[in-house]
């Protein structure tokens, strides 16, 4: 009698603790996702880039790859910065017309130019 109670209260534990996780979830991604936006934001200022500039050219890049698809979310994910500045690259997950697409700019001779668009 008393294992099957102490199964019964492991089970229900169980159940309780994945409902807590699955309730949760989105909240967690959403704090892990601005944490690398906000890394990738510092990361670009500490090296000097515009943020502006560099946000302007992608959005510029979109716009001439995927003209129409208005841009509802551009978020800097990725920054790739070797030394020099020519081989800089900013990474950009944009949200448009409910798809999510990866944009990267790559840096030549202080001009920001699409690299790729998935």
């Amino acid at each position: 009698m008393v294992v099957v109670v102490l199964a019964l209260l492991a089970v229900g534990g169980a159940i309780v603790i994945r409902r807590r996780r699955e309730a949760t979830q989105n909240q967690f991604d959403s704090r892990i996702d601005q944490a690398n936006r906000d890394l990738a934001a510092a990361h670009a200022a500490d090296n000097g880039w515009e943020p502006t500039r560099v946000e302007a050219a992608a959005r510029r890049a979109f716009a001439e790859r995927r003209p129409g698809e208005e841009i509802a979310d551009l978020a800097l994910v990725q920054v790739v910065d070797p030394p020099g500045t020519d081989d800089d690259k900013a990474v950009f997950r944009v949200s448009a017309r409910g798809a999510e697409h990866h944009l990267t700019l790559g840096r030549r001779g202080g001009e920001w130019l699409l690299e790729d668009l998935r």
